[in-house]
């Protein structure tokens, strides 16, 4: 038996994800811990074994956060020339805050991605002549 999905716009999927709720109807909980998924929602009863995100999120957040901390620091070095410890006062707790705050927001989005998209992993069609 094939799933109905409701049609619902990808800024809607988006916000859903960011949220942390149930792609499908945005009333349960996607997660089950910071970044563990639920085994599904609570509400609907969507199977979420479809979501797998992946390195995806932390590839985006390194990148993000990398850019920021390593174009502030760069910036702070050149403006102000302060000690190395200063520097680390300063971006020990950036760097936490940078990387682990949107980890579970991104994760969110691209599994919302997933299910509004109905990406799955390549599976090859198999040729006739093997």
């Amino acid at each position: 038996m094939t799933e109905i999905r409701p049609v619902v716009s990808l800024r809607v999927s988006i916000l859903r994800g960011v949220a942390g709720r149930c792609p499908r109807c945005g009333a349960g909980n996607l997660f089950h811990g910071f970044l563990r998924l639920a085994p599904g929602c609570t509400h609907c009863g969507l199977d979420f074994s479809f979501a797998d995100a992946g390195d995806g999120p932390a590839v985006f957040v390194i990148l993000f956060a990398g850019a920021l901390v390593v174009g502030l620091a760069l910036a702070v070095e050149v403006l102000y020339q302060p000690p190395l410890w200063l520097h680390a006062l300063l971006w020990a707790p950036l760097i936490p805050l940078a990387t682990l705050g949107p980890l579970r927001l991104i994760k969110g989005l691209l599994v919302a991605l997933q299910y509004h998209h109905d990406a799955a992993e390549g599976r090859p069609q198999g040729r006739a002549d093997r």
